[in-house]
């Protein structure tokens, strides 16, 4: 399946050991990924005639960075 990048993602970030495609480039990935890209909104499916068009990119939607969560450390319940 051909998609198109809608949004950049976070530098280094990396999609089964290569780094995604950037925003706007049209790249060639399996079906079942292509059609989960399409469906989160981070990419577009487009035809197997088009070629990128530097001029026609999507406006940048970055990916918020996300944080480590931590655990919550147990609280002494009195007893003991």
């Amino acid at each position: 399946m051909r998609i198109r990048m809608l949004v950049a993602m976070p530098e280094g970030a990396a999609r089964n050991g290569e780094p995604w495609p950037a925003q706007g480039e049209i790249a060639d990935v399996p079906t079942a990924d292509g059609a989960h890209f399409v469906a989160s909104g981070i990419a577009e499916e487009v035809g197997d005639e088009e070629e990128p068009d530097p001029e026609h990119t999507a406006p940048v939607a970055e990916v918020p960075e996300q944080r480590a969560r931590r655990r919550r450390t147990a609280e002494p319940d009195g007893e003991g």
